[in-house]
């Protein structure tokens, strides 16, 4: 990883922009865009990707079309100080796990949990407080999403209009 990030300019910020809103825009469309040719957009990606501006590209994927209907937050209290390097390669063994992050408070981790349902669920939780160092977890399962327009609304397999949400990455280009 660099040791500071890189200065980015008005161009830089309008092709990072670009690729946010839709990964698979060719460098022809966002160098129309922003007045710029398609091998100078892509020497500039290029340039954000070597720096570790850019870190990868997306697949988004409705997981109610794959079947996980069930959605959860875990909090998960660990016995002692759980570095947060052995948490993520216990939560990196779990597909069902979409996000895990350490947080400030009484619990040490949040975990976003997908699962085809409310079993599927439970035999990942009991696996996750199977970990040697995990003391106790605190789930609540989501009903529903209150906000329309929230990327978590947009995974809502109960939401017909709601665009798809990460579900893993690929490569582009």
């Amino acid at each position: 990883m660099t040791s500071h990030p890189p200065a980015l300019d008005e161009l830089d910020r309008k092709i990072i922009a670009a690729l946010i809103a839709n990964a698979r825009t060719s460098f022809a469309e966002i160098g129309a865009e922003i007045g710029l040719s398609a091998p100078a957009v892509k020497r500039r990606v290029d340039r954000l990707k070597e720096a570790e501006v850019i870190t990868g590209f997306t697949t988004m994927v409705s997981p109610g079309a794959l079947g996980w209907g069930t959605e959860a937050y875990v909090e998960v209290y660990c016995d002692g100080a759980a570095p947060p390097r052995r948490l993520a390669d216990v939560v990196r063994d779990y597909p069902e796990i979409t996000a895990a992050m350490t947080v400030t408070g009484g619990a040490d981790a949040l975990l976003h949990i997908r699962a085809t349902g409310i079993q599927h669920f439970e035999e990942v939780l009991e696996r996750i407080r199977a970990e040697p160092f995990i003391r106790k977890t605190i789930s609540v399962i989501v009903l529903s999403h209150l906000l329309a327009g929230s990327p978590e609304a947009a995974a809502s397999p109960t939401s017909p209009t709601a665009p798809s949400r990460p579900y893993g990455e690929t490569n582009r280009r």
